[in-house]
């Protein structure tokens, strides 16, 4: 029998978008250089430089919810073709939710993160898991990321 089995792309064929470079690649010195595949399309990364080519170094992949929840830029929510979108920077990066629902409870946590993040810089002495608030908030966050 015969037929088509999908192959990973080699080390120097990976690329990656970013929204002012176009697309990159991972530096051979990096430790994620050898990794031909990640769960989410989405890697942070802590440096970029040009030489041949831009490179990143320094990366780790980021799913969904973290970087909905923790990704700077407002989070933005509207229907497209049927389907709730969330978007963050400006609509560069866009996911689609699973309902309506789901989409608004994002966007509220996201929200209320922001709020608490803001009254911790207020006042630094808050302890986030002993005020109820805070220890809610932290454990849906905790909850979401873990049985994504």
């Amino acid at each position: 029998s015969t037929g088509v089995v999908k192959m990973q792309p080699k080390a120097e064929e990976l690329k990656f978008v970013t929204k002012n470079d176009g697309y990159v690649h991972i530096h051979p010195s990096s430790v994620n250089y050898q990794t031909r595949h990640f769960e989410s399309p989405y890697l942070v990364y802590h440096e970029k430089i040009k030489t041949s080519r831009v490179f990143i170094r320094d990366c780790s992949m980021v799913s969904v919810y973290p970087l909905v929840l923790l990704g700077g830029g407002q989070v933005h929510m509207q229907l497209q073709k049927g389907e709730f979108v969330i978007s963050l920077d400006d609509g560069w990066i866009r996911f689609v939710a699973a309902s309506h629902q789901v989409a608004e409870l994002v966007k509220e946590l996201r929200c209320e993160l922001d709020q608490l993040l803001q009254d911790k810089i207020k006042n630094p002495s808050m302890d986030l898991c002993v005020c109820p608030r805070g220890s809610r908030i932290i454990g849906m966050i905790v909850k979401l990321v873990t049985t994504q």
